[in-house]
């Protein structure tokens, strides 16, 4: 009989994502006691008391700073998300911004939104108080690009096809990436040299400790004066009482960000969304959709696609029987684990094993089926976190 695996809804998720897990094998919702597995969204899970019965935690979106990643790394659990499946949607809340800014959409609205008076008034109020919300264009500007993933690429194409010139800085860009950077981007050297010669600078990175404070007062200095500085990454990135200090003085015209704050409500040269980056229809069922799949993906043969603290890993399945091993990326684990098989007369068909920092992960293909016992004793290898028996099961 097929396992029923049981997973947890934190938040409301996409039915798109949800129709991936099909019904009969696996049970969603968000009043299971023990599941198999987490969907999360926006919930915090840092005071969860989080059952040890949780083989994977799938985030649906990218960041994951509200997961509890080094404890899951403690207990072997891979915690998933879904790079660039909302990519679409915070590049054209990112141009957005810049229009909001370049041509002081904001300021122009409450103007609006202010006036009284018949048609004629009306009319004469408008010729008169227009001029000053006069703005500039975006083509013949300069957008610099802090951080070409997904997000960072799209941005950058977008703008270049508004007539923008764009310069990139990414020191950990993939290879994949720069393949799929347009040519026109500029490559800066250093963050420094990006600000120094952008009109407006947009950032996309993850909130890590080397880049929380990124752009502080040092780096906001460095920025060419009048420019404008778009954050649609994390708050923490930017030091926000360096920007505010640089906007009472005018050496920076804007900040436009994704994250109100008490520091920014209220400032006239502050357009402060309320997290909309990713908050569409098309966005919140791409991730839905991406997660869903890997979580499957995994649960039921172990692949591994898109997490945070694991290694990809992936092998095509040629026996019925796989066993999946989390393990601390320590020398002679697999040595420990092909003669604890060999030891107990099972024949390894297929074997692949990868690292990722102190995490590694091993996917073993056998001609037989493992005996409870000799899972019991590879679980035991001192650095061994978590052993996962995955028989091949049939469809329902």
């Amino acid at each position: 009989m097929s396992r029923t695996f049981q997973v947890l809804t934190l938040n409301k998720i996409s039915a798109a994502g949800l129709k991936r897990l099909p019904v009969g094998r696996y049970v969603t919702g968000d009043d299971i006691a023990q599941p198999d597995a987490i969907l999360v969204r926006s919930c915090d899970m840092h005071e969860m008391d989080i059952p040890v019965g949780v083989l994977a935690i799938a985030r649906v979106g990218a960041g994951t700073n509200n997961v509890p990643v080094k404890q899951m790394n403690a207990r072997g659990v891979p915690v998933f998300n879904a790079p660039g499946a909302n990519a679409n949607a915070v590049k054209e809340l990112v141009i957005t911004g810049m229009l909001l800014s370049s041509r002081n959409i904001v300021a122009a609205l409450d103007f609006t939104s202010g006036l009284r008076g018949d048609d004629e008034t009306l009319h004469k109020l408008v010729e008169d108080g227009k001029k000053q919300f006069s703005g500039t264009e975006l083509r013949g500007r300069t957008l610099g690009v802090v951080g070409l993933g997904a997000v960072g690429r799209l941005v950058a194409d977008a703008a270049l096809g508004l007539g923008m010139q764009v310069i990139g800085f990414d020191p950990e860009i993939t290879v994949d990436a720069a393949w799929g950077l347009s040519s026109q981007v500029k490559k800066a050297h250093s963050i420094e040299e990006l600000l120094r010669h952008s009109d407006f600078v947009t950032l996309h990175v993850p909130l890590l400790d080397a880049t929380r404070n990124l752009i502080d007062d040092k780096r906001v200095a460095a920025m060419r004066s009048g420019a404008v500085l778009l954050n649609f990454s994390r708050d923490a990135i930017v030091n926000e009482d360096a920007v505010v200090a640089a906007l009472h003085n005018k050496h920076l015209r804007c900040y436009v960000c994704d994250f109100p704050s008490n520091k920014t409500l209220g400032n006239e040269r502050i357009v402060a969304l309320p997290h909309l980056g990713a908050s569409t229809a098309e966005a919140e069922e791409n991730c839905a959709v991406m997660v869903a799949e890997q979580l499957r993906e995994y649960l039921e043969h172990g692949n591994i696609t898109n997490t945070v603290n694991f290694p990809n890993v992936t092998m095509p399945r040629e026996s019925a029987f796989r066993v999946a091993i989390a393990n601390a990326n320590v020398p002679n684990m697999l040595g420990q684990i092909s003669s604890a098989l060999a030891e107990a007369g099972i024949n390894i068909h297929n074997m692949t094993n990868k690292s990722r920092g102190d995490m590694a992960y091993t996917l073993v293909d056998t001609d037989s089926a493992l005996p409870p016992e000799l899972i019991a004793h590879l679980a035991a290898i001192p650095g061994v976190l978590r052993v996962r028996d995955l028989p091949l099961e049939k469809e329902a």
